[in-house]
């Protein structure tokens, strides 16, 4: 029997506690698996708010009244995100900066995903038959499948987004392919 086909909210929450792991890893642990499990928050992150710029933020835009107020105040904290991400990718896991950086990083992460989860999520249900929950979970996937692996603060929205995101992926996808090669993550 095949398995029931996730909605975009459960697909979305699904990820928020994934990278609720990841961050609580990053914190909890030293070393190359620090390293390792950075890298791994930096990837999700990534990927998971490209999708939602792509496809979760035009349809509340188009579909939740007021919408247009609900995806700026999240793509403030997304750029903000990016930017700390950016930030953490050049320092070393193991200094006391990062550290504290990191820790700001995920205060604000956690925020965030919780004020989707309440405005975002809340909406989606109300303006969305399952039908569309389903189709906006297939193009988020679809999206997350080519989005870049890396922050790229900037290119949030609309027109930025759309041009700058093809280039970043292949750039990000070709420099985790040879950090991989490398043994460096």
């Amino acid at each position: 029997m095949a398995e029931k086909q996730k909605n975009v909210v459960e697909l979305l929450e699904q990820q928020h506690q994934q990278i609720r792991r990841l961050l609580d890893d990053v914190v909890n642990s030293k070393g190359e698996e620090r390293k390792a499990a950075f890298h791994r928050v930096v990837r999700l992150l990534a990927v998971h708010e490209t999708a939602e710029e792509e496809v979760v933020h035009p349809y509340i835009r188009d579909h939740v009244e007021g919408g247009e107020k609900v995806v700026d105040d999240r793509l403030k904290e997304e750029k903000s995100a990016k930017e700390t991400l950016s930030r953490l990718e050049d320092m070393d896991t193991e200094s006391q900066e990062f550290v504290d950086l990191f820790k700001q990083l995920q205060r604000a992460v956690l925020e965030h995903a919780k004020a989707e989860e309440k405005n975002e999520f809340t909406h989606l249900r109300a303006v969305s038959d399952q039908r569309a929950m389903r189709g906006l979970a297939i193009a988020v996937e679809a999206a997350e499948a080519v989005a870049p692996t890396h922050p790229h603060p900037g290119t949030e929205t609309g027109l930025k987004s759309a041009v700058a995101t093809p280039f970043a992926s292949v750039v990000d996808r070709t420099k985790d392919a040879i950090r991989a090669a490398m043994g460096k993550g």
